[in-house]
């Protein structure tokens, strides 16, 4: 049953891991962790002003420490942040403590679902349209995000709870 397993959601920023994860977590009775709350929890700032202060390689440091802490609980959603996969012992570590699920989208999505939101600091960039960045992000993530997935879903015209339920259905044939 899906219950006894960690489920992990991987995927780009717009997928919809934490929205869907909260679903997942409330439709399976789990405990549900993001990993970038966790992270603004514990620094009690929120990732952009981690950016800003510790940049890209320190938010990673403390990304790899918060993903290898959570994987190590049991039963649990866990939603990651999109460049969560980055390192390989972070890659190992989802797909050896859990059920890697890679929420997959296309950029006109993503664009359209981080239009509003200022959490998002790698769409800062100067001089480089959101396209570009979530284009050249893609280009490398995403071949990173299939290598450990045990399973993918679209989640481009779904809603959370149909998506949850497709994963949960996903879950109970393996």
């Amino acid at each position: 049953m899906a219950e006894k397993r960690n489920i992990f959601l991987v995927g780009p920023m717009g997928a919809g891991k934490s929205t869907i994860g909260r679903q997942l977590a409330q439709q399976l009775n789990m405990d549900f962790y993001d990993s970038d709350q966790e992270i603004e929890k514990r620094t009690g700032a929120d990732i952009n002003w981690v950016f800003d202060v510790e940049g890209e390689k320190g938010f990673r440091n403390r990304e790899k420490k918060i993903i290898n802490e959570l994987t190590m609980k049991q039963g649990i959603v866990l939603a990651t942040g999109g460049g969560s996969i980055i390192t390989k012992e972070a890659r190992n570590q989802l797909s050896s403590r859990g059920v890697v699920i890679y929420l997959k989208t296309t950029i006109e999505k993503q664009l359209m679902r981080t239009n509003r939101d200022k959490k998002r600091p790698l769409l800062k960039e100067k001089g480089i349209s959101d396209t570009g960045i979530l284009q050249k992000l893609a280009n490398y993530r995403n071949p990173l995000y299939e290598e450990i997935a045990d399973f993918t879903v679209c989640t481009d015209e779904q809603s959370a709870k149909v998506v949850s339920h497709q994963i949960i259905d996903l879950l109970n044939r393996k």
